[in-house]
């Protein structure tokens, strides 16, 4: 089994050269990192793909996604169109997995978005399956915990997942995994990704802190009890978590996803470095 350790950034030599440097394999990466111009047209995505596989080959980086997160009730043709853009992209870089948000209408529930969703995703599933790629949907909530709650992106949980693939059944279709997001939601992330294991696609490294002194005083709607953390700094068993993986024969890329605000700024490298140290043990490299 070969598991590429990176992180979530925009693509750039710059990055490459940064991941390289300090042991990543791999890096998941955004499509925005790319004008407009290039993604629109064929001839500037083959080039841009060229350029992007030599560098990589130079720093010894694999891409091991890329991501076209997108939240909010978007029309389908739109969102269509981008992912077939995005898709050809992969294709030319020999990327095998866009990353990606649900989306949904906050003014809806679950099984109304879930039909929306299929409009979207049911022709992109069928795009994925004859260009030999997978799509990965990040499970973040895309909500506060403050009264009114509404989510710009309704797949952040085992329910919505279980519709979502009954609605649309596609091996292409499954999960970046990112056990942050289901640790304040109080679900058991191990036994989660036990469940899902055939539909984890892609992995977010990132971590939760539980402050528990806030939550005791202020209660679980008042926001600010939890907050991200650089994996290690949090409460993610992480040799648990990559135990079953392990188990469920996960193999693909994973990546850290920074967005620990105590290393951040000056600060945002170290806290980089930081989380590879910790997780490096965990993942052999290929």
């Amino acid at each position: 089994m070969v598991v590429k350790l990176g992180y979530l950034t925009r693509y750039s030599e710059d990055e490459l050269k940064r991941a390289s440097s300090i042991g990543f394999d791999g890096l998941e990466v955004h499509a925005k990192s790319w004008p407009d111009d290039v993604l629109q047209s064929a001839d500037k995505r083959k080039e841009a793909a060229n350029e992007a596989k030599a560098l990589c080959a130079k720093y010894g980086v694999t891409i091991t996604a890329i991501a076209s997160y997108q939240a909010g009730n978007i029309p389908a043709a739109d969102r269509i169109a981008t992912f077939k853009t995005v898709a050809d992209l992969c294709v030319q870089m020999g990327v095998g997995v866009i990353t990606t948000l649900t989306g949904g209408d906050p003014e809806l529930g679950p099984k109304e978005n879930v039909k929306l969703w299929a409009e979207t995703f049911r022709e992109v599933a069928k795009v994925a399956e004859s260009s030999g790629l997978k799509i990965a949907f990040e499970n973040w909530p895309g909500c506060g915990l403050v009264p009114p709650i509404k989510s710009s992106t309704f797949g952040f949980n085992p329910p919505a997942w279980e519709m979502m693939f009954n609605e649309v059944d596609s091996p292409a279709l499954g999960l970046e995994f990112d056990p942050s997001h289901l640790v304040w939601q109080w679900c058991d992330y191990i036994e989660v990704a036990r469940r899902f294991g055939p539909r984890i696609h892609h992995v977010h490294l990132k971590d939760t802190e539980i402050r528990e002194g806030v939550l005791a005083e202020n209660g679980f709607f008042s926001g600010g009890w939890w907050r991200y953390r650089i994996p290690g700094f949090g409460l993610v068993d992480w040799p648990g978590f990559f135990s079953v993986l392990r188990e469920v024969g996960f193999d693909g890329g994973t990546a850290i996803e920074h967005e620990d605000g105590v290393f951040s700024g000056d600060r945002w490298e170290e806290g980089l470095r930081l989380g590879y140290n910790f997780l490096r043990p965990l993942i052999i490299k290929g």
